[in-house]
């Protein structure tokens, strides 16, 4: 059978799919969102970032007008939060996050900065003006300036001594990227040069000190061969600053923990304390309930203004992990490697801000179950003085019961001896009228039965009252 065919279809247009979800392109493209650059070496990256709360994309773009030829950019073009602008000189890459702004400048290393000097000056041959860093709109969190050159990797030593020199003289981190480990055979790695430096298979050096300097910056720099291409240079220097920029955005929680420590132990005292009271049944039931609310109050105030804190640490270390995973570091002989640090000096900083949530979030169960047992005492107490309330009404009832029979009784002689009086004087005034009877007598015989016709015809008028409820 032969398959039909639309005499109006092309093939490629738009009716070969359903229609798109309004989202479809945005989220397809978000891979491309923050493309890596593209840098030929050697070359200085002059990187800042700062906290954007408060900050506007209207007071980013103004400031990002001042910078040579580009008065007129227009805001539209900061919406996809990523813009790159080759200037004369250099390039401006722009970023912005959910709590803060990047702003990389990427230009020729300066002739003074190149391997070999002892510390060198960088901001002196910057491409912007210090004005303009000064001026970025926003609370810087990183600023780093890194270094890319070219150099041989095989005189290790020599090499180690220059780079030593270049970031001050101090103590530096430093790992050999890129590299694998050899696989069963032996294969994939090369063997270790004379002075005890080998490279399986890594493509360049990054060595930092992790300090920030006097001009506010903290130096990296990067080794790389002749012959590294500008696409692997942009990557390296993007994983580095994203590595840093995390790192101390996920720092950004202990502070937090350390603050809510001494809150959480008075919490905790207070807690037991309640407990224990309401245990020994010591204070009021009032006073336990008044307690426990405000305590409630300040563990949820605390929980709710600390929470996403706790969680944006989380994923900012998890970052910091796959960067460094990123990185297929190898240690060179006689300094840490950059893992090796973080894994020393962060882990302990996110195991105190894990512990604090998790704390934080236990006080707040343990709370809620002793509301619980409070909330149980209460109902319990509630259930007796309601039952205690029963026997009251129901007590209550019986006695009007026996009110009523009792005013019942006496209505019904009441109302017979009306009766018995209207049918005396009706008797009287037979007699005389001249009708031979004698009303005493008559009346006297007509008691029981008014008694009965009386005590009839209230018990009717209680059945209908009866069966209209």
């Amino acid at each position: 059978m032969q398959a039909y065919t639309d005499p109006d279809f092309v093939p490629g247009s738009p009716s070969m799919l359903p229609p798109d979800d309004p989202q479809r392109a945005e989220l397809h493209n978000e891979v491309h969102a923050r493309p890596s650059a593209r840098i030929r070496l050697p070359a200085l990256i002059t990187y800042v970032a700062v906290l954007n709360e408060g900050i506007s994309r209207d007071a980013e773009c103004a400031h990002l007008c001042k910078l040579p030829g580009q008065a007129d950019l227009p805001l539209a073009r900061l919406q996809d939060n990523f813009l790159r602008l080759r200037l004369d000189g250099f390039t401006m890459k722009w970023e912005r996050h959910t709590e803060f702004t990047r702003y990389s400048i990427v230009q020729t290393l300066p002739a003074q900065a190149a391997l070999g000097g002892s510390e060198p000056d960088l901001l002196s041959g910057l491409a912007v003006s210090a004005q303009w860093l000064a001026q970025i709109p926003g609370r810087t969190v990183a600023a780093v300036q890194l270094a890319l050159v070219n150099a041989p990797l095989d005189d290790a030593p020599a090499l180690m001594a220059q780079a030593v020199a270049w970031l001050g003289g101090r103590t530096v981190v430093a790992s050999l990227m890129g590299s694998s480990a050899p696989n069963s055979a032996g294969q994939g790695a090369e063997s270790p040069n004379r002075h005890g430096y080998g490279h399986p298979m890594g493509h360049s050096w990054a060595l930092t000190q992790f300090r920030l300097q006097a001009d506010g910056f903290e130096r990296m720099l990067v080794i790389a061969p002749e012959g590294t291409s500008q696409t692997r240079a942009g990557r390296i220097a993007q994983r580095l600053l994203e590595l840093e920029t995390y790192r101390l955005m996920a720092l950004r929680g202990l502070p937090v923990a350390k603050k809510l420590g001494p809150m959480l132990a008075q919490a905790e005292r207070d807690l037991v304390r309640i407990t224990g009271q309401l245990e020994n049944k010591s204070v009021s039931d009032q006073d336990l309930l008044d307690t426990l609310v405000s305590l409630a109050a300040s563990v949820e105030r605390t929980t709710a203004e600390n929470s996403y804190r706790f969680s944006a640490t989380q994923a900012y270390y998890a970052l910091v992990g796959q960067r460094i995973a990123e990185l297929r570091e190898k240690a060179i002989p006689g300094t840490q490697t950059i893992g090796e640090f973080m894994q020393r000096r962060l882990s302990p900083a996110m195991a105190t801000v894990a512990a604090t949530g998790q704390r934080l979030a236990s006080l707040s169960e343990r709370v809620a179950r002793t509301s619980d047992l409070l909330r149980t005492r209460v109902d319990i107490a509630t259930e007796v003085q309601n039952q205690q309330l029963l026997e009251k009404l129901t007590h209550g009832q019986e006695m009007q019961l026996r009110l009523q029979s009792t005013v019942e009784g006496l209505s019904i002689a009441a109302i017979s001896y009306y009766v018995i009086s209207l049918l005396l004087y009706g008797g009287k005034a037979l007699k005389a009228a001249g009708v031979p009877i004698n009303p005493e007598m008559a009346a006297g015989a007509l008691v029981p039965v008014v008694l009965w016709v009386v005590w009839r015809t209230t018990q009717r008028i209680h059945a209908k009252l009866h069966v209209a409820h």
